[in-house]
C-alpha cells in the first residue's frame, strides 16, 4: 500500500507552462459517482491498487485547485500553493477509509487545507517565529472577518473595524493593524489573468466559476457538516445527564435557556450552572477531537 509512485504521473502546475493550461488539463478528469468512488477506494485499501488510487486523486484535482485559489492572497506562487494542495489530496487518498460513510471530497478538504496552511506557515517569517494560536487564527481568518463587516477596501482599517475584528478573533488591535498591513500588500485581484496570451488567457474569476468544482465542494461541505454532527452525537456520551441537558439547553437549542431558568430548574446558583456548562463544553470538545483522530479525520484544518 505504500507504493504511490504512480502519483509521479500527475499533471503539475508550473509557472512556465501557465496555470490556465494546467487547469484546462485537470478539467478533463471526470468526477466520480458515489458507487464508483467506493469501489475504487476498496481496491486501494484492500489490494493496494495504485491505478484506483490514481483515479481517485485525478478526479479531485479540480477541488484541490479551487481550494488553493482561496489562499492566493498570501504573496506565494500560485503553482506552489496548488502543488501543496495536491500533496494534501494525495495524503487524504492514502488514508481514506470508504467504510466511514462519507465521501472522499469531505475527507480530502480537511487534508488539502491543512497542507496549504502548513506550507504558508513555513513560508511566512511572520508566523514562523513564536506566533501564538490566536495570531495564526487571525492570519487565516482576517479576510473573512473583514468581509463580514464590509471592510473590503484596501489600506488601513477604520478604528471601529479594528476593534470589532480584534474582539471577534481574540487578539490585540495592534495585531489586527499589523496583520492587515502585511496581508494587504499581497492581495491578488480576481480580475488578474491566468497564463499567457498564447494559451487563451482567462481571469481568476472565470476559473472560480467551474461548476463541477463548485458542486464537489458544496457536496463536500454538506457531507462535512453531517460528519461533524455525527461526531457530536457520539461525543455527547462523555457527558452525564445533567451536563448533557444543561449544554443542550444553553448551546444546542434554537432558543437558548437563561442561566436564571436553569438555576431554578436544578436548584443551584447561576454561577454553578455556568461552571457546569463550561466544563461540559470542554469535555465535549476534547471527546470530539479524540473521536476525529480515531476515525482518521484531519483535525488541524479549519472548519
Amino acid at each position: 500500500m505504500s507504493n504511490m509512485s504512480r502519483y509521479a504521473n500527475l499533471p503539475a502546475p508550473t509557472p512556465e507552462a501557465g496555470l490556465s493550461r494546467y487547469l484546462s488539463e485537470i478539467r478533463k478528469f471526470p468526477l466520480l459517482e458515489p458507487e464508483e468512488e467506493y469501489m475504487l477506494a476498496k481496491r486501494w485499501v484492500e489490494d493496494g491498487d495504485t491505478e484506483a488510487a490514481h483515479k481517485m486523486v485525478t478526479s479531485h484535482l479540480r477541488l484541490a485547485a479551487k481550494i488553493a485559489m482561496g489562499y492566493r492572497g498570501y504573496g506565494l506562487p500560485q503553482a506552489e500553493v496548488i502543488s501543496e494542495a495536491n500533496v494534501g489530496l494525495m495524503q487524504a487518498v492514502k488514508r481514506f477509509d470508504p467504510e466511514k460513510g462519507f465521501r472522499l471530497a469531505t475527507y480530502a478538504m480537511w487534508w488539502i487545507r491543512a497542507s496549504i496552511q502548513e506550507y504558508i506557515l513555513r513560508s511566512w517569517s511572520l508566523v514562523k517565529l513564536g506566533t501564538t494560536s490566536a495570531q495564526k487564527k487571525l492570519f487565516f481568518n482576517l479576510r473573512k472577518a473583514k468581509s463580514r463587516i464590509g471592510a473590503l477596501e484596501d489600506g488601513d482599517l477604520r478604528p471601529e473595524h479594528v476593534q470589532k475584528i480584534a474582539h471577534d478573533l481574540g487578539v490585540s488591535e495592534d495585531e489586527v493593524i499589523s496583520m492587515n498591513r502585511r496581508l494587504s500588500g499581497g492581495d491578488a485581484s480576481l480580475n488578474a489573468t491566468v497564463g499567457s496570451d498564447d494559451d487563451g488567457s482567462m481571469q481568476w474569476q472565470d476559473w472560480l466559476e467551474d461548476e463541477d468544482a463548485d458542486q464537489a465542494e458544496a457536496y463536500a461541505e454538506k457531507d462535512e457538516l453531517q460528519a461533524r454532527r455525527a461526531l457530536l452525537v457520539q461525543a455527547m456520551d462523555v457527558l452525564n445527564d445533567r451536563e448533557k441537558d444543561i449544554l443542550t439547553q444553553r448551546r444546542l437549542s434554537e432558543e437558548t435557556v437563561t442561566l436564571e431558568d436553569l438555576s431554578s430548574q436544578y436548584d443551584v446558583s447561576r454561577e454553578r450552572i455556568r461552571q457546569i456548562e463550561v466544563r461540559a463544553f470542554e469535555k465535549l470538545q476534547k471527546r470530539m477531537r479524540d473521536l476525529a483522530r480515531e476515525q482518521g479525520m484531519s483535525v488541524g484544518a479549519p472548519a
